[in-house]
């Protein structure tokens, strides 16, 4: 078994290559094509998508429409091009949609949408829209939003929706109650979702989001020193418009580790923990704003013996096993079981999926029978905490592509194929990963881990 140990190395250069195209529109007709498919299959008439500024991800995937003030709602039907119900802000935004520019889409302006106190007088009541798109009595409705309940967690089970009332009760009053029941799975369920597995265009373009991400934290690392605020830290993402997916974390001291910068002054022996999110991505390192054991508290200097190598090594195990196939409570088994909770305090999922949205789903869980599937979009995302040694973090992106999507990457696009390529074997011949073959790291820093973030030449390595 190999063994963690701190190495000094020069980090790697894996390039930054050009933005991807955006998806076609010939992909989102297919989207289209599959969701009714998959209506048939349930005995849905017609399917709810909705939106909002933070819940936007199924609706965008389907249109490309994000919204940016207010709501929407996607309605899809078979008989019919979709109607998006859009407010007043959106209105001028939905020629960024291929669907609508192709007259593949059609729209009507749903004023109550709209931020309070703007005209709200052009607009036809939900209920006789509803109607004129064929809902009655015979209609069965699937209700997409951004969650769906089992029983355990709500009695109504399916029939729990997790759109706003105004829209689940006018679509009840036309359909009945018990027509109207929750379809967010379609989209975020971890076995079978629409969203739980990316296509050979979606590798490239998220590929690109983990690079710019990955690129920010290896300046943010590579540019903090003690005695800088962490609003000076965060100039160092250099952000450049890009949809952000989470608000970049800046934890360091005392803050709680969700907080962004708060103009803290950064010391020797604090912890530290930070994250930069774009759509697709989300890069976190986590360590101590220090150049070596000898500027932690007494209590923390055995930190990377005690915790930052055990943590290490039991990655490099999840990684060893994260194959097409494996069931995802071995994965769970591998954390849960290596690293107690009682010293390492990992609570959440041993890595989710991720997508537009920073976190879709995830097939590990304790007991999941779900396999790892191809074109699974994971974040490397398992956060230990403790009081005494903080944390450490591999926070990345990577992809599982068997031999058929890893070859159609390759001859689509080459430059993030053999990008990838170069990842993996630094993973490999650097770090001493065992990697399965279908695993793609998109992250330009993949699985390095630096204990010091004042020496982010010192890295774990296996040996």
């Amino acid at each position: 078994m190999k063994k963690a140990v701190l190495s000094e190395i020069d980090w790697p250069e894996f390039g930054i290559g050009e933005r991807p195209a955006d998806i076609s529109l010939d992909e989102y007709l297919k989207r289209l094509q599959m969701v009714r498919e998959a209506m048939e299959v349930r005995g849905y008439s017609h399917l709810l998508i909705y939106a909002d500024r933070e819940h936007f991800a199924n609706l965008t995937w389907m249109c490309n429409i994000d919204p940016r003030f207010e709501e929407a709602l996607l309605i899809l039907r078979f008989d019919a091009k979709p109607l998006i119900l859009i407010g007043n802000e959106c209105e001028g935004y939905l020629p960024h949609s291929p669907l609508y520019k192709s007259g593949d889409m059609r729209s009507e302006l749903y004023q109550p949408f709209s931020l309070l106190n703007q005209g709200r007088d052009k607009s036809r009541t939900l209920g006789e829209i509803f109607a004129e798109e064929g809902m009655d009595e015979n209609a069965r409705i699937g209700a997409v939003g951004w969650k769906y309940f089992g029983e355990n967690e709500d009695p109504a089970g399916q029939l729990a929706l997790d759109i706003p009332s105004f829209i689940a009760d006018a679509a009840r009053k036309v359909a009945g109650h018990d027509q109207v029941d929750n379809a967010t799975d379609l989209f975020m369920h971890p076995g079978y979702g629409f969203r739980s597995v990316v296509s050979v265009d979606e590798i490239a373009i998220f590929e690109y989001s983990n690079i710019k991400t990955s690129e920010a934290v290896k300046r943010i690392l590579f540019g903090m020193r003690e005695g800088m605020s962490d609003f000076e830290v965060a100039k160092f993402i250099e952000w450049d418009g890009e949809p952000l997916g989470c608000h970049p974390t800046f934890a360091s001291g005392n803050l709680p580790g969700l907080c962004g910068p708060q103009g803290r002054i950064l010391s020797k022996g604090d912890v530290f923990s930070f994250n930069v999110c774009y759509w697709g991505s989300n890069i976190c390192r986590a360590g101590w704003v220090a150049e070596s054991a000898n500027d932690l508290p007494a209590g923390a200097q055995d930190y990377i013996n005690a915790f930052a190598a055990p943590y290490f090594e039991a990655m490099a195990n999840w990684f060893r096993n994260l194959r097409i196939g494996t069931k995802g409570k071995l994965l769970h088994d591998i954390i849960y079981g290596t690293l107690p909770f009682e010293k390492f305090g990992i609570f959440l999922n041993a890595g989710h999926l991720i997508h537009l949205d920073e976190w879709v789903s995830s097939p590990i869980y304790e007991g999941s029978d779900l396999p790892i599937r191809s074109g699974m979009m994971f974040q490397v995302d398992v956060i230990p905490s403790s009081p005494i040694y903080g944390s450490t973090r591999m926070e990345d992106g990577i992809v599982i592509a068997d031999a058929e999507l890893r070859a159609k990457l390759k001859i689509i696009h080459p430059e993030c194929y053999d990008r990838c390529m170069k990842r993996r074997d630094f993973m490999i011949n650097t770090l001493g990963f065992d990697l399965p073959e279908e695993i793609l790291p998109l992250s330009n820093i993949p699985a390095i881990v630096p204990p010091w973030f004042l020496k982010p030449e010192h890295i774990l390595i296996l040996k």
